[in-house]
């Protein structure tokens, strides 16, 4: 039985994360990085794909746990079931490793007792490579060690409780009484290497929710919904690769944008459009450490020649991301095919050179100390935008038709050129072009309000010569192309609104010609565009009508605070890679914008 998106939980580690469902099932987990093949893999097929499930012996196929949550402040995780017989906890949680990749991820999960006297059952079955290979498992010292090729995995439970194999699945049966506790501890490695250090789960666990704890308390927003904000940058932080400070979009691949659609992608990568949103989220509400990282990877990710500047890089800079498709997996709810790897790295999104601009233009605003090579590495990225912005791309939203003039494309190197201007005027010494750049952000801003805005409708467009709509003109006020009281960026707030609107939240764009974006289906509301019309009714004097689409967003939101990329408000269901970064720096700076607070990332 499938489970719905928004029943899952996220835990992680800062290298890696895993998904933890109401019934007590990690149905995903990759490791040892966010981007390894998974060793569970039920997510995106069956049982015989991989999941580990901690539940109380009665328990049904599928059934929840009463209630759950996670530790304030933390990324712990608590399942409460309440049975007949009486109450148990399941803490979830993966130790962080700090920087150094050499250390094992370890899975920890403890079992406690609350009132009475429960049995439970743990049904572990590992298959590594997204779930195809069956590990051979052996015991070794009272614990059981699976391999497989490069992986090998030991679990085991302190204190040891009866533990057998069966049906290709290592299973554990206990009965837990009020205050006695059983840990189970699953630890990955690679298997040509001695088995690491084994950890204690109960210091484990205070040291995880102390280092939480610590971080969260940076936090300096004190303003309406601060839970659902300190979540979201939790949740941020959760996806964010240590060593490298890079962020991952999701934790997960190929869940779907329509149930049983071929619209699955790899989201476990970073990308470049996500920086200026991101690091805006981050100094705003106090984390420059995590900031200042997420600005040295993207130098790092961008530096070389600026023709070969791609949309998104791996966790740790990487350029090569081949897509494949993994036959063996059903895909979620059978939406298949299931993909690792994402295409799209290779295709032309002119956006983004004026996305790292502004981002490297954002931090410098808000104070992080400048790197020398960065402006070097911003006037090359602008004499190539100055030569091609007038070519045709892809787009934002990475569509697999064909190449167009898609407005958002063109608002973003008039911002690439903009922000060239501003650092040069606003600090002399700054070496460069000055009349130059204003010469291009002219001729950009002219080109668009030309040939990118129909007045029949007073709306601005998808791409030139186009009808359709998109909703990333919204942004056109955030980023400063015209003030919010023009005309036309009025007309294109309620345009959007009214054509891309459904039951109160937006779509990216409009599905019905698929010569657009080359894909059958359809897609659900897009919660970071939803985020988006909160802010231009918000900028634009609607603050009523922005607030109320905020809560509404808010109410989106699954049991433990956690968003996908969209939405389904007939079904009432959260669609496509889960949790999303993109929707919850969304819902940071729609707080921090209606709370008056958004700072240096305020345009």
């Amino acid at each position: 039985m499938t489970q719905p998106i928004e029943d899952y939980a996220l835990i992680g580690d800062l290298m890696t994360s895993a998904l933890v469902g109401r019934d007590g099932s990690i149905d995903w987990l990759c490791l040892p990085r966010f981007d390894s093949a998974a060793c569970f893999a039920k997510l995106l097929g069956d049982e015989e794909n991989g999941h580990w499930r901690i539940a109380p012996l009665d328990a049904a196929d599928g059934e929840r746990c009463t209630r759950r949550t996670y530790v304030d402040g933390s990324l712990v995780l608590e399942s409460y079931w309440e049975t007949e017989t009486g109450t148990v906890k399941v803490t979830d949680f993966m130790p962080q490793r700090g920087v150094a990749t050499d250390v094992a991820p370890d899975v920890v999960r403890i079992v406690e007792g609350i009132s009475g006297t429960v049995r439970m059952l743990s049904t572990l079955r590992l298959r590594f490579d997204y779930g195809h290979v069956v590990p051979w498992v052996r015991r070794s010292d009272g614990e059981r060690v699976a391999v497989a090729g490069p992986d090998s995995a030991w679990f085991r439970s302190d204190p040891p409780v009866r533990t057998w194999g069966e049906a290709n699945s290592t299973r554990s049966q206990f009965p837990v009484t009020a205050g006695r506790r059983v840990a189970f501890v699953l630890t990955w490695h690679p298997s040509h290497q001695p088995r690491p250090e084994p950890c204690d789960p109960f210091e484990a666990l205070d040291q995880s929710l102390a280092d939480w704890r610590d971080w969260a308390s940076q936090c300096r927003y004190e303003g309406p919904h601060q839970e659902a904000v300190t979540r979201s940058l939790i949740t941020l932080k959760a996806l964010t690769y240590a060593p490298t400070g890079g962020i991952a979009a999701a934790a997960t691949t190929s869940l779907p944008e329509e149930l049983g659609g071929v619209r699955n992608w790899d989201y476990r990568y970073c990308w470049l459009r996500d920086a200026t949103l991101t690091l805006g989220s981050l100094l705003n509400t106090g984390f420059l450490d995590e900031a200042r990282a997420w600005r040295e990877w993207l130098l790092r990710a961008v530096a070389g020649d600026p023709a070969d500047l791609q949309i998104m890089y791996g966790i740790a800079g990487e350029r090569r991301i081949p897509e494949s498709e993994l036959p063996w997996l059903r895909g979620y709810a059978s939406s298949a095919p299931v993909r690792v790897g994402n295409a799209a790295v290779d295709q032309l999104q002119l956006d983004v050179y004026g996305e790292v601009i502004d981002s490297l233009h954002l931090a410098r605003s808000a104070g992080l100390p400048a790197e020398q090579h960065a402006w070097r590495i911003q006037l090359a990225l602008l004499d190539f935008l100055e030569r091609n912005w007038r070519r045709p791309d892809e787009g934002l939203w990475e569509v697999r038709g064909p190449r167009r003039h898609f407005v958002h494309s063109k608002v973003m190197a008039w911002v690439a050129a903009d922000r060239a201007v501003r650092t040069m005027e606003a600090d002399p010494s700054v070496p460069g072009e000055l009349e130059r750049w204003r010469t291009m952000r002219d001729e950009v801003h002219r080109d668009v309000c030309e040939r990118g805005y129909d007045p029949e409708r007073g709306t601005f467009t998808q791409y030139y010569g186009s009808r359709e709509l998109d909703a990333a003109t919204l942004l056109i006020p955030r980023v400063g192309f015209l003030p919010p009281d023009d005309p036309r960026v009025v007309g294109t707030v309620d345009a959007v609104r009214a054509e891309l609107g459904r039951s109160g939240l937006v779509r990216r764009y409009s599905t019905a010609d698929s010569t657009v974006d080359g894909l059958p289906g359809d897609e659900g509301a897009f919660l970071a565009c939803s985020f988006w019309l909160a802010d231009a009714l918000h900028m634009t004097g609607r603050k009523d009508e922005a607030v109320a689409l905020f809560e509404r967003l808010l109410s989106v939101r699954n049991d433990v605070g956690l968003l996908a990329e969209e939405y389904d408000a007939v079904a009432g269901r959260q669609l496509g890679n889960f949790p999303q970064a993109f929707s919850h720096v969304g819902l940071v700076n729609t707080a921090l914008t209606l709370a008056g607070l958004d700072g240096p990332a305020a345009r």
